[in-house]
């Protein structure tokens, strides 16, 4: 008896729009993306944050005390190498947006990376320049192998900010790239994606910064590096194991979104004189100016574009005051590393008898606070808020920015206010010309402004990555994510901006500034305050812009 034939329409409304298998073909949903594939992805980034970690949270004490450096020049060379850090997804993002792709962008990234951290760990395992012999020829070449060993290392430091340019911005919109955004189950799992992609990123970190600290200073520095080294390699295998269950975005065949963006600004320019035809669309009336790029109505020729590059080029504009208005959360952001440090280091640090643990170790409390929250985020607060929004993300994502935003103003002040009291307890005790004598105050007076901090990237770090990710053209995904790197990248460098003009204005003349080396006789609590009003003014101004933002894609609004 003949069987009968298998229809084919199901499975061909299975398939995922815009997204290919790793042969090329059509890809079913039933058997790719989603959290399967995710799961590999955040694995890799853990280990990506595992490796980069390891090496920036203890940085400076192997530049001033292996090489030798003084703590000025060390810092200067971390914030350097840092700063760099920050901006290369920029040129990562770009390469894989327009030439390679995310796939193969993150595994030559991937490369790049383990090859700057094996250089790392050979640069750590040369002979100690040990300064103790007084021989002549000993001194030539121990001056010669400080060099080779210098050089070596920090061509190794910026091979790994190579690396990690490409592969940050590049995994996590891959990642999120595994859900379609189209179809509400995995809409809902695409915003879920990006709260435990942050809550495994936190939880590696705080791992991170207890583990390889006390190796670096107790064991090795060479296996101190050699270990990030070994879990790259690791984190590469994980994600190639992966490549079948992968979901790769298709690349437009049109012009590059580069390319479309820039036009409608070029042909906008160049037709300033013409009355352009209506745009039939609801955000006609905003960015005006680029209607001009736009065919005429009295039928005068020029370059003209079309509606929809048009609206894209508006979408991509509309992210600038956004963008720009969260640069006063990244200088708070800045902060946690570098004066909360400094205070914590003058405070008791006794939590049982003989035992004081080190200033920068509160940091933790930033992470277990983001590793707490995350999921009371996510499993109770959004499906509360859903029910009353009726949204997918419970509330938009703006407003979770917001939050954070806000969040983050209450931080400084209230880091101000426990500054303020460590000062008076400076005073009290007759402390203030004592700068090496320990302050009877409690370094866990410190734990609420890490706390607040840690809840504010809950919503305000989260909600960019996702807002940054879903508003720019589906082309320019790690661009976005690069951009969301960016402000942390940029507020430390205004950060460090700003208290150079502090320090300027309110030292010299035998004066000590707000930051005097002696923090008894400086005004942490005066720089907090500056920076909480900073935050408010740039809180308003994101108030202002995110009221009239028009969503590119309803499905987060």
């Amino acid at each position: 008896m003949a069987t009968t034939p298998t229809v084919e329409t199901p499975l061909l409304l299975d398939t995922v729009d815009g997204a290919v298998d790793y042969k090329g073909s059509p890809v079913l949903r039933s058997n790719s993306g989603g959290w399967r594939s995710a799961s590999f992805i955040i694995g890799v980034e853990v280990a990506e944050r595992f490796a980069y970690t390891g090496i920036s949270c203890n940085l400076i004490t192997y530049l001033t005390g292996r090489l030798g450096q003084s703590t000025a020049t060390a810092a200067e060379d971390v914030n350097a190498w840092s700063g760099t850090a920050s901006l290369l997804p920029l040129l990562g993002a770009f390469v894989a947006d327009s030439f390679l792709g995310r796939y193969r962008t993150i595994v030559i990234a991937s490369l790049i990376y383990i090859l700057g951290l094996c250089l790392l760990t050979l640069s750590a395992m040369l002979p100690s320049l040990s300064p103790s012999s007084d021989n002549l020829d000993a001194k030539i070449i121990r001056g010669s192998s400080n060099q080779v060993q210098e050089i070596l290392f920090f061509v190794s430091l910026y091979i790994v900010a190579v690396g990690q340019g490409g592969h940050k911005p590049c995994v996590q919109a891959f990642g999120a790239d595994q859900f379609d955004g189209q179809v509400p189950e995995e809409c809902k799992a695409k915003s879920s994606f990006f709260n435990w992609w942050y809550f495994g990123v936190c939880a590696g970190g705080t791992v991170t910064v207890m583990m390889m600290s006390y190796i670096q200073d107790n064991l090795s520095w060479g296996l101190g590096f050699g270990i990030p080294c070994i879990v790259m390699v690791f984190a590469l295998g994980v994600f190639l194991v992966g490549t079948r269950t992968y979901r790769y975005s298709i690349k437009g065949k049109g012009k590059s979104p580069f390319v479309r963006i820039g036009s409608v600004f070029v042909a906008a320019l160049r037709n300033w004189r013409t009355t352009p035809s209506a745009l039939p669309h609801h955000s006609s009336e905003q960015f005006k100016f680029l209607n001009k790029a736009l065919p005429s109505t009295d039928g005068s020729k020029g370059e003209v574009c079309t509606v929809n590059e048009v609206i894209e080029a508006k979408a991509a504009l509309r992210l600038v005051p956004i963008w720009a208005s969260s640069l006063g959360y990244g200088i708070v952001f800045a902060q946690t590393t570098t004066f909360f440090t400094k205070q914590g280091a003058t405070m008791d640090r006794t939590i049982c008898p003989g035992f004081n643990i080190p200033a920068a170790s509160l940091q933790c409390f930033m992470g277990l606070a983001i590793v707490l929250f995350i999921p009371i985020y996510d499993l109770i607060f959004v499906p509360i808020a859903r029910t009353f929004t009726r949204k997918v993300n419970g509330i938009t994502l703006l407003q979770r920015i917001g939050t954070g935003m806000f969040l983050s103003v209450i931080s400084m002040v209230v880091a101000a206010l426990i500054e303020m009291k460590r000062l008076k307890t400076a005073q009290e005790y007759g402390l203030v010309d004592m700068p090496n004598v320990t302050i009877p105050m409690s370094i866990l007076w410190l734990v609420p402004q890490y706390v607040l901090c840690g809840i504010a990237d809950v919503f305000t770090m989260v909600g960019l990555q996702e807002f940054f990710y879903d508003q720019v053209p589906i082309e320019l995904r790690s661009v976005g994510l690069a951009l969301y790197l960016c402000i942390v990248g940029v507020g430390s460098f205004l950060s460090s901006f700003l208290v150079s003009i502090i320090e300027e204005a309110t030292g010299g003349n035998g004066r000590d500034s707000w930051f005097a080396d002696d923090l008894n006789w400086a005004h942490l609590d005066y720089f907090y305050l500056v920076l909480a009003g900073i935050c408010a003014v740039a809180f308003a101004a994101y108030l202002y812009f995110a009221k009239s933002y028009i969503y590119n894609r309803q499905s987060t609004s």
